[in-house]
């Protein structure tokens, strides 16, 4: 190379914004999530918080990349494959095991951290949870091994409830985990199970609509991806058909369901944002034990709980974590 085009080459890359020098040399995370952008406002704010504590900023020292499978399972993969190639320096897989899954089968190198609901060692995400092993570690909010403590607290609700409708998306990879998960609870309380089937938002409208003919007495939504996104038009849908309903997740009923119980699903997020930090750090994926619930929050809206002309149970209001009024 000539002096001289050497000396233009360096005053070039000194000519570029300083943002677009500053990018070039962060590192990168992957966001592999599996539904859509909206109504994750919350969630992504917790998941920088907790970049934030381990010293990281989106667009200070750190670069993120998201890609989004709008519930269309079958982009995971050539979506996880793009990440790979940019490539980035984790991969953050979020909400189910079948974003970190379709991740693990691209890479057995760069570190995933999942966020999921599921059982992290029965989707084989990892070997275990102490001891996770390999490339993958993560959080998981044990939201389908809560089925049945939620559905025995719709029946404390609804005591004399004999049919109860199960709102799923059978789509998704945890829908049949759902309804396999209910049975023996439902058997255990004398229940009748009544499936209700949705995979888009266009079939929430249908499903709810079959509920006068399912004879049930209570629904219950069951944890999924795609129901997260549309809270405020499952919770509208409910209060119309005046069911009373259980949900896995409180932004359910900040939006104006009745009741749910689970754990925290921003924290869940903030813990995704820590260990992705500290794996920049240059802590390693199987050193880092699963991160588990340690508080499960019962939340009851007494509004809602008023219109549907349901008088809340003592033990309900002083044993719940939060009541919306």
């Amino acid at each position: 190379m000539k002096r001289r085009d050497f000396i233009t080459l360096i005053g070039g890359a000194a000519s570029l914004p300083l943002a677009a020098r500053a990018q070039h040399s962060m590192p990168a995370v992957g966001f592999l999530d599996s539904g859509a952008h909206a109504g994750m406002d919350a969630n992504l704010a917790a998941f920088h918080r907790g970049l934030a504590e381990m010293e990281f900023t989106e667009g200070r020292n750190l670069a993120v990349e998201y890609r989004w499978a709008q519930g269309q399972y079958d982009r995971l993969p050539a979506l996880a494959a793009e990440l790979v190639r940019k490539p980035v320096a984790v991969i953050v897989a979020s909400r189910g095991p079948a974003p970190a899954l379709a991740a693990k089968a691209e890479t057995a190198s760069i570190p995933i951290v999942f966020q999921t609901g599921g059982d992290p060692v029965g989707s084989g995400l990892v070997a275990s949870l102490n001891r996770p092993g390999g490339n993958v570690t993560g959080a998981t909010r044990q939201s389908v091994e809560l089925n049945a403590k939620r559905l025995g607290l719709l029946m404390d609700l609804v005591p004399k409830a004999t049919v109860v409708a199960l709102l799923v998306n059978m789509n998704s990879p945890v829908g049949p985990i759902n309804v396999q998960e209910l049975q023996e609870p439902a058997r255990r309380l004398g229940l009748r199970l009544h499936t209700l089937t949705a995979s888009s938002e266009q079939d929430l409208e249908t499903a709810f609509a079959a509920l006068p003919h399912s004879g049930a007495d209570a629904l219950f939504v069951a944890n999924d991806q795609l129901f997260i996104g549309l809270q405020r038009q499952i919770g509208a849908l409910a209060t119309r058909h005046a069911i009373p309903t259980i949900f896995p997740e409180r932004d359910y009923v900040a939006a104006g369901g009745l009741m749910s119980y689970g754990a925290s699903l921003p924290d869940s997020f903030r813990q995704v944002g820590v260990y992705a930090g500290r794996i920049l750090k240059g802590a390693k994926p199987a050193d880092l034990p699963v991160l588990q619930p340690v508080k499960f929050e019962l939340v009851i809206n007494l509004k809602t709980a008023k219109a549907l002309g349901l008088e809340i149970p003592p033990k309900f209001l002083f044993t719940a974590d939060e009541v919306i009024e």
